[in-house]
């Protein structure tokens, strides 16, 4: 039994030539042209054609021949439609995915056939997308990848075409504001205005994403007990589940209860209004450069790392990973672990703790007196 791949000359594609010798001792041989655009696909198409002529004892049955797979720019609206947009995914990720093919997967692939896009047409792929940082190169590629699968899904192309690697991508370094830092943002917001001074204190004594900061009604919040309702974020206009899917509830501090007592209005159902209309990100971000400016701090109008301040506070103080995923709404706690980790003021201490320990004055050694340290046993 013998399958063998050879390119076509003159054309693309690849043709599959099988030989082979059935139980009765006849030999029979086809050639075919494989319906996929590489020489490891068309090997296994044709290994499975083999398999079919000796189940059928070499009564073969004609290869039916389909209509050309469509172009990525043809196949991209119905992926679209019938996958994303299908599953409700979030506008934002619509946005998201709407913008890579427009600037990235368009420009490239939008006139290749499905199942003619290569391993060196992705490895352009990445190519062009060497000055991005990995993670947004990544996100390309998984769209990408995600497409051919449902192509094959829905039966539009026969196998994958070829293989989609991610880039290797180390941890990202979590940004945070040092406690003295914050709190210098915290009363510099006080003193431009009350909104953005109730939205630091949202995300940095809450944990709240901005989209959750503008959907936060006056219902969501229980004064009596201190607690918030967080079950609804705004993204331009369209108002969704939060990222993790759920709702879930956070203590207030002291201060963010005050603040939020403070700020209590009848202007509208929500907390951050501009005028009778609710705030936007374009409203909250001129706010925050103002705030930031006013704490000599650079100003990049960013509200997401005040919840990384949240978060990696909460791990300084020793909060378990658990809690901090509940309280920050992780959908997992891969997301949670990275912020299990020091800042460079407590590695100071720890440090300190280390000079303590060798001088033997640490609690779990015992002092030292002949140049030995005895460890303590447990009894």
């Amino acid at each position: 039994m013998t399958v063998r791949v050879r390119e076509r000359r003159g054309r693309p594609g690849f043709q599959v030539d099988i030989l082979l010798r059935l139980p009765d001792g006849t030999r029979h041989r086809e050639r075919l042209q494989a319906p996929v655009s590489t020489r490891s696909s068309a090997l296994r198409w044709g290994q499975q054609r083999e398999g079919e002529i000796i189940a059928n004892g070499g009564r073969t049955q004609k290869v039916p021949v389909g209509p050309p797979a469509p172009t990525l720019a043809e196949f991209w609206p119905r992926f679209l439609e019938g996958h994303s947009i299908a599953n409700r995914e979030k506008p934002s990720s619509l946005y998201s995915k709407r913008h890579m093919f427009r600037n990235h997967l368009d420009p490239m692939l939008g006139r290749k056939r499905l199942d003619a896009i290569t391993d060196e047409d992705v490895q352009r792929l990445k190519a062009t997308l060497h000055g991005h940082q990995p993670k947004t190169a990544n996100n390309v590629l998984s769209v990408l990848g995600k497409l051919l699968k449902v192509a094959v899904e829905w039966k539009v192309i026969p196998s994958m075409p070829c293989r989609v690697r991610l880039l290797k991508a180390g941890a990202a370094v979590v940004e945070f504001y040092e406690p003295e830092v914050y709190d210098a943002l915290v009363e510099a917001a006080a003193k431009v205005d009350p909104r953005i001074h109730l939205v630091v204190l949202l995300g940095g004594d809450a944990g709240l994403r901005l989209g959750e900061c503008i959907g936060l009604e006056w219902t969501d919040v229980d004064f009596k007990r201190g607690l918030l309702q967080v079950r609804r974020t705004v993204w331009e206009g369209h108002v969704t589940v939060p990222k993790s899917g759920k709702a879930r509830v956070v203590p207030t501090t002291k201060r963010l209860l005050a603040a939020l007592q403070a700020h209590r209005h009848l202007q509208g159902d929500r907390v951050l209004m501009n005028g009778s209309r609710p705030v936007d990100r374009a409203w909250i971000a001129y706010w925050m450069r103002k705030a930031q400016r006013r704490a000599n701090m650079p100003r990049n109008g960013r509200v997401h790392i005040l919840r990384h301040t949240y978060c990696s506070r909460l791990a300084m103080l020793g909060v378990p990973a658990m809690s901090i995923k509940e309280l920050a709404g992780h959908a997992s706690l891969e997301t949670t672990m990275r912020y299990m980790h020091l800042s460079p003021q407590v590695k100071g201490q720890a440090v300190a703790a280390l000079d303590a320990a060798i001088e033997g004055v640490s609690p779990w050694l015992s002092p030292r007196s002949s140049g030995d340290v005895k460890v303590n046993e447990v009894q």
